[in-house]
């Protein structure tokens, strides 16, 4: 008998951690729904006094958006600790939700234009019975922007176009000049640079050890004898990192010097930073 009844228990301890499991897996199963849901109304807008032209993109379900139900915090903060660095964020909260049927027509009916905002790109949502709660985000970093190896290509095309025709920065012309080439020694320069201001979360042509631009191309290989350098820092992408540099006179004309001759440049990126997102972009002269 005693055999029998600690048999019982180990089963009895056994089958206990499966309740919740099921509830989550449960709850996660409707939170997908209310995801499917949103995304089909985005791709067939109605009903809504703020209709968008034509179809929206998906929305991204992201886990580090699902924030705990009554978060109270600042909100772009809590999302930053949870590795989210958002340009634009909103949060909706339903009460009285069962399903994620019943969600969704709130949510229509109530937030629809917040649903149809092209802005957003990226959403999370926490459940605690008939309570939800939405977060819609745009993130700093924008999705199209793909791998460090197509910025890269990005930043070099882009410099070469603003290169190809005169401009003015600030008060200086500069003639078009000539298409810069890619220099791997000073692009790795540059990703190195970028890395440290990202994770060591400063803002600096100086690095902590005391280290200038020309120091840096020259530990990495490059033995040309000129050097500039342009850094920016938040910028969701190539496009609006190039855009920043010409709108400075000093970074334009960095940009536009005859001078130089080749080129590397490169993002990192660390959502706990203050910026989220660090840009170097390394000028030589043979």
């Amino acid at each position: 008998m005693r055999q029998a009844v600690l048999s019982y228990r180990v089963v009895s301890l056994c089958l206990m951690p499966l309740l919740p499991l099921f509830a989550t897996s449960a709850h996660a199963s409707e939170e997908r729904q209310l995801v499917a849901d949103i995304n089909n109304y985005r791709a067939h807008p109605g009903r809504c006094s703020v209709r968008p032209p034509q179809s929206l993109p998906p929305l991204a379900l992201k886990s580090n958006l699902a924030l705990p139900i009554g978060y109270g915090g600042p909100l772009r903060e809590g999302l930053k600790q949870n590795g989210y660095q958002a340009v634009m964020v909103r949060t909706i909260r339903l009460v009285g939700a069962q399903d994620a049927e019943a969600a969704f027509d709130m949510l229509q009916g109530r937030y629809c234009g917040a649903l149809l905002d092209a802005q957003y790109a990226d959403i999370g949502i926490s459940r605690a019975r008939s309570e939800w709660q939405v977060v819609l985000a745009q993130p700093l970093i924008d999705s199209r922007m793909g791998d460090p190896r197509a910025a890269s290509k990005t930043l070099l095309a882009e410099v070469n176009a603003a290169r190809a025709r005169p401009r003015m920065c600030g008060r200086q012309r500069f003639a078009a000049a000539r298409a810069l080439s890619w220099n791997a020694a000073l692009g790795a320069a540059a990703q190195g640079h970028s890395k440290a201001m990202a994770y060591g979360n400063y803002f600096a042509h100086q690095d902590p050890d005391g280290d200038m631009p020309a120091d840096r191309a020259r530990a990495a290989g490059y033995r040309g004898r000129q050097i500039g350098e342009n850094i920016a820092a938040g910028q969701g992408s190539p496009s609006k990192a190039m855009a920043g540099w010409l709108a400075s006179p000093g970074h334009c004309a960095n940009l536009m010097n005859p001078m130089f001759t080749q080129v590397g440049a490169a993002f990192a990126t660390d959502t706990r930073s203050n910026e989220g997102v660090y840009w170097t972009m390394l000028f030589g002269a043979k």
